[in-house]
């Protein structure tokens, strides 16, 4: 792994100390209670601020996958800064986190890019020493709460458009299934509003997101009831484990940046989430 993406959010988004960070990650994910899944778990569904903010909400997420051991991680987030490209991903071979180097799968990487391509006509957009906090803020729960050598599928969404969103699911799926896999979407829900209309929107995706209707989610934007920074990362992760035999998606927890800061006035919705499909 000599090319290594280095981390620009260690130090400011989550803390740069090695032992504190597992300390904290750790913290987070005792602070969660044990939670019963009715069945495998395919994808999870995790909020991406620094983590002072949303690292208690992440946690619920990752403790319901702590010991799995899947061999691959596909992480799925936006794009926030413009970019060239509906759908970009990492031209590193792995991502650096004070916890140690996560590599990069390549050959999935390839797979991914293939099938997206056969789906929308164009393949993924590689990036080098991107700013992107999405992908990378899941990685220290993703190391202390998975076991074995997983590797990571770094896949970051520019266009939120539902044929885009469809084509990444239908992809991700034909990449993942048949190994053992782990889907990560990775997205916050609504921005900026005070806490009683936060929680209004963000009940309303939520529901979507239970109904286990991606559709449904695309188009709680498009009609104004409700919103996520990710949404069609969301989707996308949402029609590829449905794709994948997944039947239920249960959400553990919510919360917004006021609960943790004490500002109500403008907060960010956070919420986990896992989805399963029936054991065999």
């Amino acid at each position: 792994m000599r090319d290594v993406r280095p981390s620009p959010i260690a130090g400011q988004w989550y803390v740069a100390n090695a032992r504190r960070l597992a300390a904290t990650v750790d913290g987070y994910l005792t602070a969660a209670p044990p939670r019963a899944l009715d069945g495998a778990m395919v994808a999870v569904m995790a909020p991406h601020a620094g983590h002072r903010y949303s690292g208690a909400v992440a946690g619920h997420a990752f403790a319901a996958a702590r010991g799995l051991a899947p061999d691959l991680v596909a992480i799925v987030g936006p794009m926030h800064a413009p970019a060239r490209g509906a759908v970009l991903t990492s031209a590193h071979d792995a991502y650096e986190t004070p916890l140690g180097a996560v590599a990069v799968d390549g050959d999935a990487r390839r797979a991914l890019d293939g099938a997206f391509a056969r789906e929308l006509g164009a393949g993924l957009t590689p990036v080098r020493n991107d700013e992107e906090h999405s992908v990378e803020i899941e990685l220290p729960f993703l190391q202390r709460a998975l076991t074995g050598a997983w590797r990571l599928l770094p896949v970051m969404v520019r266009d939120r458009r539902r044929e885009v969103a469809r084509a990444l699911g239908t992809a991700l799926a034909s990449t993942l299934r048949g190994r053992p896999a782990l889907l990560v979407a990775s997205t916050d829900l609504s921005h900026y509003y005070p806490q009683a209309q936060a929680h209004r929107l963000d009940a309303e995706l939520l529901s979507r997101v239970e109904a286990f209707d991606p559709d449904a989610v695309l188009l709680a934007e498009d009609e104004g009831v409700g919103e996520a920074c990710g949404i069609g990362a969301l989707a996308a992760v949402l029609w590829a484990a449905r794709e994948l035999g997944a039947s239920r998606v249960r959400v553990l927890e919510y919360a917004t940046s006021g609960d943790a800061s004490g500002d109500y006035e403008r907060v960010v919705g956070y919420a986990a989430a896992v989805v399963t499909r029936p054991s065999t």
